[in-house]
């Protein structure tokens, strides 16, 4: 045997052990490389503890195939390599791409089932080098385990943005859309939620869809605090049995008895979520013949208990400049109402400045006839969530509120040292009780003044958490104006908050993650189009057709001696 020949077979068999041996490493050690510069398919610590929490077959259909625009083919591969990154770490994890316009005769079947289920289409126009057309598609998901159902949103609605800015903004919450979808449908609910009512709180119609959000998650139950008036010790004892107590939009007052029930549950580290209206007004109250109503504040008995934890709500409106549109008749031409849009100054639109996980890459989120809130030095911790626009400012009470404000005229100097007027405040801490050093009103042997760590968030604003009724006095989504069509980010505000006073702090880290996505500039792209085309499709032919001619003369050279 030449030596030649045996070199060979030597190297081909340390070429094989090699490769072996590696084999064997990849099969021990599992690890996956990502090589790009935010980091966007390295699943957090979340994700990874979401994803070993399923046991069985988990499977994702996502209705998004077929001819797609190009942002949405974007959104479609964003969603495949992530998808991709879950499978990696749990192959019981199974997903596949329907188009559900791909077959006519079983299109509207499948498009009828898919209303059905609240996964409802979006009609966009697309623009391709100034020619327009119209096309349908589903941005939606539908996960399935252990008989178990739940659809996941993959386009998230920025109002007032491009489909460009709303496609860049779903893929930034991607993550965790996902992550959250597999988290409730895997994963046991544990914590426990108490609806507290008994003091005029808003009806269940009111919040349908803030508690159908939570029914996903967690346990929950409304809590009467009728009962703390014959028998307050078992009211007590029965509350401590929840984790979070919500009080949306009281407008009766307090007692005393009920008052230290929930101050007790406070201080044996129960969180609290407070949407408190201080003032009473409200939109409906408006929409009379003279278009007017009187705003007067709120006594509900709780001011010496908020002043005790470390804040106070003043019986102020707040009048922003940064107010939500209202459409307004103007007219009548024919027989058709003229309806004009107006921004109405006592609704702000508040866009999150805080880097808070809570409010971190959230848009804006509506408020209706808030209140300023007002901290105090008590040793708690305090964040400030959401803040009114430099351009507002308080509106004592009792006054008259009129519609006839659209037409107002103002000036900045109007605001000078007057605005960021806070709306909503995360207090964190040991808080003191409302009741020490005082005469209790009843009888408790359990009695404790200094609390347990624990958390609550404040919120100047009842009708933040408010969805309103359709036509048919069906729910529509929280945060879902009907009368402009706008959707703010109510919902997701009001969850973040539910699932950080829960200690769902991961889902809510996975929502801020931060990723760099640049936007294509169209306009430079149409400008230089056939450039473009040359450098992305022409130059890389040119360089293998001229490669190709090089290397056929060279080896007709070499050959031809």
């Amino acid at each position: 045997m030449k030596a030649a020949t045996q070199q060979n077979i030597k190297t081909l068999g340390i070429t094989i052990f090699v490769l072996i041996v590696l084999n064997v490493l990849g099969s021990l050690f599992f690890h996956r490389f990502d090589l790009t510069k935010d980091k966007r398919y390295t699943l957090s610590e979340t994700s990874l503890q979401i994803v070993k929490q399923v046991k069985n077959p988990l499977s994702i259909k996502i209705y998004m195939e077929g001819e797609l625009p190009a942002d949405f083919r974007r959104l479609q591969q964003e969603t495949k390599q992530l998808l991709e990154e879950f499978q990696a770490y749990n192959n019981n994890i199974v997903f596949e791409f329907v188009n559900p316009l791909e077959n006519e005769d079983e299109s509207m079947a499948l498009i009828k089932s898919l209303y059905q289920k609240g996964l409802t289409p979006i009609n966009i126009t697309v623009d391709d080098k100034g020619k327009q057309s119209q096309a349908m598609v589903f941005p939606w998901a539908v996960a399935v385990y252990n008989n178990k159902e739940v659809n996941i949103p993959l386009l998230k609605n920025i109002m007032g943005a491009s489909t460009e800015q709303k496609v860049k903004g779903s893929i930034q919450h991607l993550e965790y859309s996902i992550a959250d979808a597999i988290n409730k449908i895997t994963k046991d609910k544990q914590k426990k939620v108490a609806i507290i009512k008994g003091n005029g709180e808003m009806k269940e119609i009111h919040i349908a869809k803030m508690l159908m959000q939570i029914r996903e998650s967690y346990y929950i139950g409304p809590f009467t605090l009728d009962s703390v008036a014959k028998n307050p010790t078992g009211s007590l004892d029965a509350l401590k049995k929840y984790d979070l107590a919500i009080i949306t939009k009281p407008t009766e007052t307090f007692s005393d008895e009920e008052k230290q029930v929930l101050d007790q549950f406070i201080m044996n580290g129960g969180k609290t979520l407070w949407l408190i209206d201080q003032v009473s007004a409200d939109m409906d109250s408006l929409y009379n013949q003279a278009g007017a109503t009187l705003a007067y504040p709120r006594d509900l008995n709780l001011n010496d208990m908020f002043f005790k934890y470390g804040f106070r709500i003043n019986p102020d409106l707040v009048k922003d400049e940064q107010g939500s549109p209202i459409k307004l008749a103007t007219g009548e031409q024919g027989s058709a109402t003229q309806y004009q849009d107006f921004v109405w100054k006592f609704a702000p639109q508040v866009y999150p400045e805080s880097q808070h996980p809570i409010v971190k890459n959230l848009g804006g989120i509506k408020f209706d006839f808030a209140s300023p809130i007002d901290t105090l030095k008590n040793g708690i911790k305090k964040t400030v969530l959401l803040q009114s626009s430099p351009y507002s400012k308080k509106i004592g009470t009792p006054a008259e509120i009129n519609l006839n404000i659209v037409s107002e005229e103002s000036s900045p100097k109007d605001y000078v040292g007057k605005g960021n007027l806070v709306l909503s405040v995360l207090l964190e801490g040991n808080f003191d009780s409302a009741f020490e050093n005082r005469v209790l009103p009843f009888k408790e042997n359990s009695f404790t003044a200094k609390g347990k760590p624990t958390k609550m968030i404040v919120i100047a604003d009842g009708d933040l958490a408010k969805n309103q009724l359709d036509k048919n006095m069906m729910p529509v989504e929280l945060g879902y104006d009907q009368r402009t069509g706008n959707l703010y980010d109510n919902k997701d505000f009001m969850m973040n908050c539910i699932n950080y006073l829960l200690d769902d702090t991961g889902l809510i880290n996975i929502r801020s993650k931060d990723l760099d996505l640049p936007l294509l500039d169209k306009e430079k792209v149409y400008e230089n189009y056939s450039l473009t085309q040359f450098i992305t499709i022409g130059l890389p032919i040119l360089i293998l057709l001229v490669f190709g001619l090089a290397f056929t003369y060279i080896r007709k050279r070499k050959y031809s001696k």
